[in-house]
């Protein structure tokens, strides 16, 4: 089996330093006007004592704040979410508690039923303060000067230990709300709920049936409802209670096929109900409404991701094509009218857009792709695309030379005075040297390549989602 991503292995260390650093370009320059901070979070440690984690959804997670204020450098902040669970750990000198892919001899389940967070996929500011997200458990509150945890953020108690919740929040601009979700798996009645948090308090959650319990990840937000595209990626609480992890408890089930939940924001009550063709979709793009047509933009895979996340770090070695689309929903006759594709298929991943476009009509967004999909072997993500909902038989790239890995989601900065100028930020890593890179790509041409590069600490891992909070 050939091998497609040659020192792979040295992109997840034991685990990464923290501490903070200043940073000067090793090529290019920086943007005079590019003053704010790039957010990261994503696992940061993958073995303690001679333990080695599996799975990339396991390790501990790793908040990383870049700042810019113009004078031609940066500033790295760099440190772990201090979660209960690595305290426990760190502690006890090792790994103790069941992970998503990984378990361990006597390890434990929070509270007996469910998984004691990381805190590692996504970190996004609200109400004055920084949110660490993880895939399951309570979010972390964090102080957004120095990172330090400050503890779990119940949301004035709207949140309990038993409160299901994503990663994935998402935002209204307009009225700051922050929306988010949760997952209840239990076999005989399955349950979304959603969660409304006001920008300066006053909370809301809506329940609501599904048919069946399926993992979901993301989910998108327009100015009238909140979109949930259904998988028939199912998780079978049975088998974690029983021993097993996460992992061993989803099973991909295409023939009861996908749907496309509309929730009403004022009321919580389901809008409509609309089948889809049976694949899997990680992550949403944007959505918004025109008339009475709602247009949904989204990354959908054949089938489902989260096996190709392990072992480490042999990662994606059968990794199934997928692509951008566009799908644009009647909303009167509940049904999905028009499909635009956009013509790349080799796994992409983690988009991003231009957030002053959230909820709003969007034409460009940017992701990360795998050039070797399709092909057997291990892989890891070496494109970084352009694509543009105006002209989908075309994208724009910029590929990585051999041995070197793109991480983080591409995050769009635009450049003052507005129209299609700014940048786009992600990781670089080398695994030949090894070393790591903050890299800028001009937006709208991303071919040219790297505009500049600022290199981060050796044992930098690639992490999941990001953020621009400008200055």
């Amino acid at each position: 089996m050939t091998d497609h991503a040659p020192g792979l292995e040295r992109l997840f260390p034991e685990a990464a330093p923290e501490g903070v650093w200043s940073l000067a370009t090793s090529a290019g320059e920086l943007p005079e006007w590019l003053r704010g901070t790039w957010l990261a979070n994503g696992p940061g440690r993958f073995a303690r004592s001679g333990q080695r984690l599996e799975h990339w959804l396991d390790g501990d997670g790793l908040l990383s704040a870049v700042s810019f204020d113009g004078s031609g450098g940066a500033r790295l902040t760099q440190r772990f979410v201090a979660t209960r669970k690595r305290a426990d750990e760190e502690s006890a000198g090792r790994f103790l508690y069941r992970t998503f892919g990984t378990r361990f001899a006597e390890d434990r389940l929070l509270h007996g039923v469910g998984l004691a967070s990381p805190a590692n996929v996504s970190v996004y500011p609200f109400r004055g303060e920084l949110v660490a997200f993880g895939e399951q458990g309570l979010p972390w509150s964090i102080d957004p000067q120095t990172l330090a945890t400050r503890g779990e953020q119940t949301f004035d108690r709207a949140l309990n230990a038993a409160s299901p919740f994503s990663a994935h929040p998402c935002f209204d601009p307009t009225s700051g709300e922050m929306w988010s979700f949760g997952i209840s798996f239990a076999a005989s009645r399955p349950t979304l709920n959603l969660y409304r948090f006001g920008a300066v308090g006053g909370d809301d959650r809506f329940r609501l049936p599904l048919p069946y319990p399926c993992s979901i990840h993301d989910f998108g937000l327009s100015p009238r409802f909140a979109i949930f595209y259904l998988n028939p990626y199912l998780l079978d609480m049975g088998t974690m209670l029983g021993g097993g992890t996460v992992m061993d408890a989803l099973a991909w089930r295409p023939e009861l096929g996908s749907r496309l939940l509309l929730v009403e924001r004022a009321s919580g009550e389901v809008a409509a109900d609309v089948p889809l063709d049976g694949r899997y979709c990680l992550h949403q793009i944007n959505a918004f409404e025109a008339g009475d047509r709602l247009v949904i933009d989204l990354l959908e895979l054949d089938t489902p991701v989260y096996d190709q996340y392990r072992p480490i770090p042999e990662l994606f070695t059968s990794v199934s094509a997928g692509r951008p689309r566009r799908l644009v929903v009647d909303l009167v006759r509940h049904e999905i009218v028009e499909t635009i594709e956009v013509a790349y298929e080799r796994a992409p991943d983690f988009a991003a857009h231009d957030p002053h476009e959230a909820l709003s009509p969007s034409r460009h967004f940017w992701m990360l792709g795998i050039a070797a999909t399709g092909q057997p072997g291990r892989k890891f993500f070496d494109e970084i695309v352009h694509g543009d909902w105006e002209q989908p038989d075309r994208v724009d790239l910029w590929r990585a030379p051999a041995g070197h890995y793109l991480g983080a989601e591409p995050v769009f900065v635009r450049a003052p005075g507005g129209g299609d100028a700014g940048i786009v930020l992600c990781q670089l890593f080398d695994a030949t040297t090894p070393s790591a890179a903050l890299v800028l790509f001009d937006a709208f041409d991303l071919p040219r390549g790297p505009l500049a590069r600022l290199p981060l600490p050796t044992g930098t891992p690639p992490q999941f989602h990001t953020t621009f909070v400008p200055r």
